[in-house]
């Protein structure tokens, strides 16, 4: 894990597909934001992945790549929260991600509002159907926000969830974008307040586009 900043919203910041913890710093998303961190506005807790173990791992049953997820989300409630936590009094995370980072954070802030207040994803996809080649549990499910939310009827995870500021943003280009406006009906009809934010000029799924919109959203 890497820490930036020394104060504010920690943001729990995931890499994109199968990367690592500094690679958020070394892609110059840090950077993008750099009056922030320094004005003690926001702190950024940057994790590692295991989508090698998990969701990519093609050579192991689907069943073991969501069992795996299972292990790595266990370690972030029972580690990584806690650590933060030590080290910032904010009662809640801002999970944010990139690409495949933005499903993680979008599947971990609604799959725990109680310890999130927010999340931002860039770029992402929240679908999972793909990594599990036609495999379907209990846990897929949970972990495929397209289909846990329309059903959620909690009353308390909707309240917490509609009191969170939630930011989708992606490229007009962005071959995600139809991820994203599919997520964008789907907590509209939950009555979930988000804001969708797709760029025009033709921007894609790229890092210049995500400088663009960490520069927006925590800049």
């Amino acid at each position: 894990m890497l820490i930036f900043g020394s104060g504010g919203q920690p943001l729990l910041v995931f890499p994109t597909s199968m990367g690592r913890f500094f690679d958020y710093e070394q892609r110059d998303m840090i950077a993008a934001a750099a009056g922030a961190y320094e004005a003690g506005v926001i702190q950024a807790f940057c994790v590692d992945s295991v989508d090698s173990e998990s969701w990519y791992n093609k050579g192991v049953h689907p069943r073991d790549r969501v069992l795996r997820h299972g292990q790595y989300e266990e370690y972030l409630l029972r580690e990584v929260l806690p650590f933060i936590q030590k080290r910032n009094p904010a009662p809640k995370v801002f999970p944010t991600g990139c690409s495949f980072g933005g499903f993680h954070a979008a599947n971990f802030a609604l799959r725990h509002p109680d310890h999130c207040n927010g999340f931002s994803s860039f770029g992402g996809a929240f679908d999972i159907h793909q990594f599990v080649d036609g495999y379907y549990d209990d846990n897929v499910y949970f972990n495929c926000p397209p289909d846990f939310l329309p059903n959620l009827s909690d009353p308390r995870a909707l309240n917490l969830m509609r009191r969170m500021k939630i930011v989708l943003a992606a490229g007009e280009a962005d071959f995600c974008r139809p991820e994203n406006d599919r997520l964008s009906r789907i907590l509209h009809a939950k009555q979930i307040p988000h804001t969708l934010d797709i760029w025009g000029d033709g921007a894609g799924h790229d890092w210049p586009e995500w400088h663009g919109m960490t520069t927006k959203f925590f800049g």
